[in-house]
């Protein structure tokens, strides 16, 4: 076989391999955003009604929940449309 025939099939499978690193991160990503939610929610669920955790627990865990709390802010400011961003980060057309 030429060398630029091995080098073009190569070039493409590396090209699909990026592709399908680029999706496995995008989608890792977006599971760690949710997690960071739910997580917020268990703390502050107590605010839409769900059952809180021991207080004790909460307070301990409160330090940690600066960061969830300026994801939850920035959500809530863009909370438009939830489902088109679900189906652009899963790649939905």
């Amino acid at each position: 076989m030429p060398p630029k025939f091995i080098q073009r099939i190569k070039e493409m499978l590396g090209g699909i391999d990026a592709s399908h690193r680029e999706q496995a991160a995008s989608l890792t990503e977006f599971e760690c955003r949710e997690l960071e939610n739910i997580f917020a929610l268990l703390l502050l669920g107590s605010f839409v009604g769900l059952p809180a955790p021991p207080s004790f627990l909460t307070i301990e865990l409160l330090p940690f929940m600066e960061r969830e709390l300026d994801v939850m802010h920035c959500r809530a400011q863009d909370s438009g449309d939830m489902l088109a961003e679900l189906c652009g980060t899963l790649g939905i057309d």
